[in-house]
């Protein structure tokens, strides 16, 4: 094991400064590859986001960051990126070493990722109409779209460092402030953050970091000095967050979980449908939102598909997470480990069948390890079927042959839609199975949609996108102008 323990922070990130917690607490943050403390930073207290909205709102309300020139705030944004290309490195091993994402995965999800989602959203902006002039019968309006105001971005462990700039290079484009909230496995990264903020010249206030406990994240979100929150996390969570921001008229995003459904119809590619799953089932040791974990698959292809996904799964290197060639590391904790084997004792509880894996690997005595595993003579009314597992567990549940009907009733039977995939060679009948199925991001045969494509979830996988210039639009308030001819006429010599 290549851990580097005792990485700590004395400091939280507020107004541009290092500053001392109100409070005397700490998170200890426990690397699930060796079980041993990794670092410690403050544990914000309220006192101390109420320092850092105050930062916040001083920053959006009494300088000129919302109004300057929107080029330099993307001058700004420019600077980060290349920050985070001169520290990547970095970045991959301390998230590596925070919550067990083999090294191979973070140095693009974790480490570059985040810099090519800024660039996305830069580029978004290049077309998005931040002012537009509408003529009608009735009158002519300018439609303006300025900044929500300060934004509690409230962001997971399981990809730390992409879901913040999903939330603040929106935000600050628009000209809005940003209190980030990170997850406690993974507070350290975030004030690395802060160290990198700075290197950038991001001016004073505009990014305050704040770890903290449940308690004083529910504080943040419900402060009055937050315009608007932006969450990633559990539905659970997000449910909460929703109630309090509903109650009190706040702005609220919300990327929550997902039951993301793969429907294999007999005539897939089944060779390549399986390698497509060895990531997009397994990816981050099958701690993302998106990953399908739940497939559907025709009955006369039901065999097939599981003979060859349990030989993928014997194949998957399980071990040290900053090995290369490891592709499914520990979990982010005893308590997820604990999770994940729960639901597959109910698994099997209620009759589902275990194929491969089920347990733990016997090779690994330490890290929170869970075998790839694969459940069979899975109904889709099951719990293991329903609910979200976050762990590196497929389920399979066979439809009736050529039933195209019963493959997206399947698919939509779930509180979750945020995402999907469609495999068949018939790529006609995959497109009008992704049109039928309520996800708000599904692929056919694993294609991208790219980044300029929003990301977000229907039901109970969320409100709100992200990417693209939708994630824009969700940091923005609109207002309209009506204008009285003399400055259309101006308006109109400009166009």
């Amino acid at each position: 094991m290549t851990v580097r323990h005792g990485v700590s922070y004395d400091h939280l990130y507020i107004g541009g400064e290092w500053v001392r917690s109100s409070g005397e607490e700490t998170i200890e943050v426990i690397t699930p590859v060796t079980e041993l403390p990794l670092g410690r930073v403050p544990s914000a207290t309220n006192a101390d986001v109420d320092r850092a909205v105050a930062a916040a709102r001083h920053t959006f309300d009494a300088t000129d960051w919302p109004t300057r020139p929107r080029a330099d705030r993307v001058d700004v944004l420019r600077r980060l990126v290349k920050v985070y290309r001169d520290r990547s490195d970095q970045i991959a091993t301390l998230i590596t070493d925070e919550m067990g994402c083999p090294i191979s995965l973070s140095r693009g999800m974790q480490a570059a990722s985040p810099a090519m989602l800024i660039e996305s959203y830069i580029e978004a902006a290049e077309s998005f109409p931040f002012e537009e002039i509408r003529p009608s019968s009735t009158g002519t309006g300018l439609i303006t779209r300025e900044a929500v105001g300060v934004v509690a971005a409230v962001i997971p462990w399981n990809s730390p460092h992409a879901s913040a700039m999903l939330k603040i290079a929106p935000a600050l484009i628009a000209g809005c402030t940003v209190v980030l909230k990170p997850a406690p496995e993974t507070a350290i990264d975030a004030l690395l953050l802060g160290e990198m903020l700075d290197d950038a010249g991001v001016p004073a206030g505009v990014v305050n970091i704040v770890p903290a406990d449940r308690a004083v994240s529910e504080y943040l979100v419900s402060h009055p000095g937050v315009d608007k929150v932006a969450f990633t996390g559990s539905t659970l969570a997000g449910r909460r967050i929703a109630s309090i921001c509903g109650n009190d008229l706040r702005r609220v995003t919300l990327e929550l979980g997902g039951k993301s459904a793969g429907v294999v119809f007999a005539d897939a590619d089944l060779e390549a449908s399986v390698a497509a799953l060895r990531f997009g089932a397994m990816g981050n040791s099958g701690q993302m939102c998106v990953n399908r974990t739940r497939l559907l698959v025709e009955a006369s292809a039901h065999d097939e598909l599981v003979e060859r996904l349990a030989t993928m799964m014997d194949t998957i290197t399980v071990g040290d997470p900053h090995d290369p060639a490891t592709e499914v590391g520990p979990l982010v904790s005893a308590r997820q480990r604990d999770r994940v084997e729960g639901y597959i004792r109910i698994g099997t509880d209620a009759g589902a069948q275990v194929v491969r894996g089920g347990g733990r690997p016997g090779d690994l005595d330490r890290g929170y390890y869970v075998e790839p595993t694969l459940l069979v003579g899975v109904e889709n009314s099951m719990r293991i079927a329903q609910e979200e597992i976050f762990g590196p567990v497929v389920t399979v549940t066979p439809f009736p042959n050529g039933d195209e009907k019963e493959a997206i009733r399947l698919a939509n039977d779930s509180e979750y839609g945020l995402a999907g995939s469609v495999y068949t060679s018939d790529l006609h009948r995959g497109l009008r199975v992704a049109r039928q199925v309520r996800a708000g991001g599904l692929d056919v045969n694993g294609a991208s949609s790219g980044l300029q494509s929003p990301m977000g979830g229907f039901r109970a996988s969320g409100i709100g996108r992200e990417m693209g210039q939708e994630g824009l639009a969700s940091f923005v308030e609109v207002k309209s102008i009506g204008l009285p001819p003399g400055l259309i006429q101006e308006f109109a010599s400009h166009s």
